[in-house]
Order: structure tokens, then sequence, then C-alpha cells
């Protein structure tokens, strides 16, 4: 079973730390995707650019495009993982793996349905 693994965060927080106190996050982070990688349970996974430079497509028809994701949260999305396990708990061990090494960060674990367009689920 895959689940997804999203990574939230205060983005305020993230873009205050030195360029040496986010390589020494991200150092630890890898170390727990290594790990990951070793048991063959990490898919893709990807740290995402800042909200202010992203936008949103909704309403009817083609939409309209609106400057960055307005959520009414103090954390937003920063990033996710993709982790292989046969239960949730799996996964939620690897999120708490991701938490000790990052600890003001919340992480949502979600199942993924694989999705192949024209294909079944």
């Amino acid at each position: 079973m895959f689940y997804a693994i999203l990574a939230y965060h205060a983005e305020g927080v993230v873009e205050s730390w030195t360029e040496e106190e986010d390589a020494a996050l991200m150092a630890e982070l890898l170390e727990v995707n290594n790990r990951l990688i070793r048991d063959n349970r990490l898919g893709p996974a990807a740290r995402l650019g800042p909200t202010d430079a992203a936008v949103t497509l909704r309403g009817n028809g083609d939409g309209m495009i609106v400057d960055g994701p307005f959520a009414e949260t103090k954390e937003q999305l920063l990033g996710f993982y993709i982790v292989n396990g046969p239960t949730l708990e799996d996964a939620v061990a690897a999120a708490r793996e991701l938490r000790r090494v990052n600890p003001t960060a919340v992480y949502e674990i979600r199942p993924i349905q694989l999705y192949r367009a024209g294909a079944p689920l």
C-alpha cells in the first residue's frame, strides 16, 4: 500500500532559517530518506517552492488563476513523501522518523489509490 506523507510547516519559520540551519536539517532528513530507500519503501519526494510563487486554478469552465494558495492555516504544505508499506502503522512510523529530525513540522498521512488514465483502479 502506498501512503502520502504531507509535510506542513509555518513557512515564515522555514524561511527564517540560515543556509547552514536549512542545510543541517536537510542532511538529517536525507538520512531518513536513505534508510527508507535502503528498505525499498520510499517513492517520490519533493520539497515544494514558496507559496508566494504558487497559483491556484479554481472556478467554472476553464477556471481562473489566482495568486497563491489562500488556506486559512498557520502551516503550509511545503513538501511530500510517498512511502510503501503494508499498513498505516508503517507509514506513521516513517512520518515519526521524519518528525524526530524536524519536530516543529506537521505530517499528514493519507493512503494513495494509484491512478492511471483509462485504467480501472
